[in-house]
């Protein structure tokens, strides 16, 4: 699949409906986006100031995916929020370009770690629905992708990115 990776501009009024639908069609159970109105709210937040907002986008212009990144913990650590991939487009490579990008945006503004959280609302891990106690770490050493070709851990570790003791891992990109 053809495509380039931008930033995000405030002013591309065009391009945020699309991302905002992207971001809809990609998690359409999660509480938070699975509406159009709340959707806009994420991606008009992830372009303000210090925001990093970048999105993957086919030469005729669609929006293909996103990826947005915010700094924590008023350190060197961007957070990755969100990365959304529009469904008909997964599995090309287009979500994993998108994390490659923003480690090099990150190391080049001399971030030292990307951190992803993970968020398992929808039970696409062996964790999600899981009482982790007793024996927590017995479960997290066994913690794996139930069989769905969409499913965020399976993605995460194919983008080289592993649970570290939970369901997110920092990632050292200085």
């Amino acid at each position: 699949m053809d495509f380039s990776i931008t930033n995000l501009a405030s002013g591309d009024e065009i391009a945020i409906q699309q991302t905002a639908g992207v971001l809809v069609a990609a998690f359409p159970k999660h509480l938070a986006w699975s509406h159009m109105e709340m959707a806009l709210k994420e991606v008009i937040r992830s372009i303000s100031p210090p925001g990093v907002s970048r999105v993957a986008q086919a030469k005729t212009g669609t929006i293909l995916g996103w990826i947005g990144a915010v700094q924590i913990y008023e350190g060197r650590v961007w957070e990755i929020h969100p990365l959304a991939v529009h469904p008909a487009c997964q599995m090309c490579g287009i979500g994993q370009a998108l994390v490659a990008d923003i480690e090099v945006l990150a190391r080049e503004r001399g971030e030292l770690t990307l951190w992803v959280g993970a968020d398992y609302e929808d039970n696409r891990t062996s964790l999600g629905g899981t009482d982790l106690y007793p024996n927590p770490l017995e479960k997290l050493a066994a913690i794996h992708a139930r069989p769905s070709r969409r499913a965020p851990l399976r993605f995460l570790s194919q983008a080289g990115i592993y649970p570290d003791g939970c369901p997110v891992r920092r990632q050292r990109v200085g």
